[in-house]
């Protein structure tokens, strides 16, 4: 397996690597995407494929009084999510799950947010796990989606070639499937190459 493959499922030392890495070389575009969601201070929020934990602990930040809860199917992602977390875990504000996002463990209607950060290129059944998104939200919830690659270029091959499993998509892409998941008011922001997509239930 190569070392790039541990952004889709990190793994071993090498996942562990991968993970102290993303929660670094993903922030300038989460601290973007998170302007664009609006939160109240006792909100409830679920960060898909929550990585290293860096954007649980942003959004533990921008909901001060609120929960948040994180999921991610690699072991190694949830050990250090859950470290770099312990503190608000320790509060019960937060609480990190390993599973799949298409098939949650977490009850209808109940949260406020759900956001997926550098994620959904992985998502193996994209509008199965769109469905689930829109069932655990509450109605008038946001999801929000922001990712470091946007489809408009040919550089974006370059990591699909590098890893497997990996699918970047258009944001015309992305708003017909959370369109035909039951969305609606799909708003969409790019900035050099960066694409972040908010929807409404």
């Amino acid at each position: 397996m190569s070392f790039f493959e541990n952004t889709r499922k990190p793994v071993g030392f090498g996942g562990k690597i991968m993970v102290a890495m993303m929660n670094l070389g993903h922030s300038p575009v989460a601290r973007w995407g998170l302007r664009f969601l609006k939160l109240a201070p006792d909100a409830r929020v679920l960060d898909c494929g929550c990585g290293g934990g860096a954007n649980i602990k942003r959004l533990l930040k921008k909901c001060p009084r609120g929960i948040v809860k994180g999921i991610d199917y690699s072991p190694v992602s949830v050990e250090k999510s859950k470290k770099v977390n312990q503190a608000a875990i320790a509060e019960s504000r937060c609480a990190v799950l390993q599973g799949s996002v298409a098939d949650m463990v977490f009850a209808n209607d109940w949260f406020d947010a759900v956001t997926a950060f550098e994620t959904v290129y992985f998502w193996p059944d994209l509008p199965q796990c769109f469905r689930e998104v829109y069932r655990v939200l509450k109605p008038g919830g946001t999801f929000l989606i922001c990712n470091e690659a946007n489809g408009d270029t040919d550089k974006d091959e370059r990591w699909t070639k590098l890893i497997g499993g990996m699918t970047i998509y258009k944001d015309i892409e992305l708003k017909a499937y959370l369109e035909q998941a039951g969305f609606h008011e799909v708003q969409t922001h790019k900035k050099k190459g960066w694409l972040c997509i908010t929807a409404r239930k």
